[in-house]
């Protein structure tokens, strides 16, 4: 009986009479190979690997299943050439890759793999507060430098479905929130300062490279382990803070950044005053830029820190619910270059008297965004402080019309004006306050819609050509009429955009 051919071998052209076996790459660039089934053995192998590295075990009818099946894969005789790379080569070669997420799959390979991941992720946002609680955060990522534990601080639902989303929190919500007193965090939701504290000193001792963390109803305690340790940390965000947790803030030597978060409108609120201010300020004199959310204050608050805090350059207060006459306690900020004006309902209730508001003498950008401007009075009095401004940014402040903009005509040396969704502004009351200004050189104008371009004057067209910088989209409607022009869209007879 005549034996079957051998589908492997080969003609020999040296020895006819003899006939070889074919090479593995032989028989991986014939015609009958099989990409899916090498990538089965492929990720077959990575399992068998993982599970011996692991220590676990499987039964003995299925490892010799498996490993027949590995036995008959070409791939099975094919070193793996990784494990001859030395964990600090691996490590450079991993670091090369720009996408961070491809950091994710890499760790997916195998445990060292997973290890030396690891080691190359610096910035994380903790979800489970149980995996910082176990000390595991700090072994699965030795090298962080900016850690968030926020959304960990808040207890919720496993399985919750509700995600509140805002600038400056993400939180997911319990189905029960409806009856929260109005507030989406109650403060049972939050874990209590004792917990925080307790993984926040563990935190410090095993990341003590940390350059900015974010935190959450931290007290001086945890505050004061983490200024001890983590003596690099540069920039902080505190939310639902209140003033004496602020001396621990104080004990941070290189601080230069700092974000206070007091109160967030309709999801949590704590209470951040004049008291707190105070302590930061003769604690925190190396400041650069500072942030006020939801705080109070008055005139002191703002005073201490414009006096002990000489190197501030940059102040944001965002829905301050400061007390009347705080700017004027803004000209003890002599070194202030940038001050900006976010979410607030109102500016100043109460600014005082013209002789009172001395002005800042380093200011440089005065910013306005989502501000309520229809207190005359008070809009009027910031720019008598901020007379001494280079560029003006006003957006989507609501209440500002020809009135109220007319106070602008008090800047001397302005250089640069951006008016973005500012409704009520026309451009007679633009005109009237940019041709008062001799330095500008810059002017964008963006969904302005009472600014027409049929309303421009020949005054108004010579300073156009004059700039170095403009960018001119005052109205949309008519720059959707121009670019409809010619395609029949909006003419008697013509197409329709309508639907059926």
């Amino acid at each position: 009986m005549s034996s079957l051919p051998d589908r492997n071998a080969v003609f020999d052209p040296n020895n006819p009479g003899r006939k070889r076996h074919s090479s593995w790459p032989e028989q991986l660039s014939g015609e009958r190979f099989d990409q899916n089934e090498v990538l089965k053995h492929v990720i077959l192998k990575l399992h068998l690997r993982s599970i011996s590295h692991s220590g676990s075990t499987t039964p003995q009818s299925e490892s010799e299943a498996e490993s027949e099946s590995l036995n008959s894969s070409p791939l099975s005789a094919a070193p793996d050439y990784s494990r001859a790379l030395s964990d600090e080569l691996l490590l450079n070669i991993l670091s090369r890759i720009s996408d961070r997420k491809q950091h994710l799959s890499n760790s997916l390979v195998c445990r060292t793999w997973c290890v030396i991941s690891g080691r190359l992720i610096q910035s994380i946002k903790v979800l489970d507060w149980e995996f910082l609680e176990s000390g595991r955060l700090s072994l699965r990522f030795p090298n962080l430098f900016d850690v968030n534990i926020v959304p960990a601080s808040i207890n919720f639902e496993t399985n919750s479905a509700i995600l509140l989303s805002c600038r400056l929190l993400d939180v997911y919500l319990n189905p029960d929130v409806l009856g929260n007193d109005g507030l989406f965090v109650r403060r049972d939701d939050i874990l209590h300062s004792e917990r925080i504290d307790r993984c926040v000193r563990m935190l410090a001792k095993s990341c003590r490279n940390l350059r900015r963390i974010v935190l959450m109803n931290a007290s001086e305690e945890g505050l004061g382990c983490l200024a001890n340790e983590c003596e690099l940390l540069q920039e902080m965000e505190l939310h639902y803070c209140g003033d004496l947790s602020l001396k621990g803030v104080c004990k941070f030597r290189n601080l230069q950044i700092l974000k206070l978060i007091g109160r967030i409108g309709g999801i949590y609120d704590s209470v951040v005053s004049d008291i707190g201010m105070t302590i930061l300020a003769q604690g925190c004199g190396r400041l650069v830029k500072l942030e006020l959310v939801g705080c109070e204050g008055s005139y002191d608050g703002i005073k201490a820190i414009g006096m002990c805090c000489q190197m501030l350059e940059e102040l944001t207060l965002c829905n301050h619910r400061m007390e009347g006459g705080w700017l004027a306690s803004l000209s003890y900020c002599s070194n202030l270059k940038t001050l900006s004006i976010q979410s607030c309902k109102y500016i100043d209730e109460s600014p005082g008297p013209d002789e009172h508001l001395g002005p800042c003498p380093m200011l440089e950008e005065l910013r306005l965004r989502r501000c309520h401007t229809r207190d005359k009075n008070g809009v009027r009095a910031l720019f008598v402080v901020c007379r001494n401004m280079r560029v003006l940014e006003i957006e989507d402040c609501w209440g500002l019309d020809d009135s109220i903009f007319a106070a602008a005509t008090i800047f001397r040396s302005t250089r640069s004006l951006s008016l973005e969704g500012c409704s009520l502004l026309t451009t007679e009351g633009l005109e009237s306050v940019v041709l008062s200004w001799t330095q500008i050189d810059r002017l964008k104008v963006i969904s302005c819609s009472n600014v027409k371009d049929s309303e421009i004057t020949p005054e108004l067209a010579t300073l156009f050509s004059d700039l170095k910088e403009l960018k001119w989209r005052p109205d949309s409607r008519s720059l959707l009429s121009a670019s409809l022009t010619g395609t029949g869209v909006r003419e008697k007879g013509g197409k329709s955009l309508s639907s059926k």
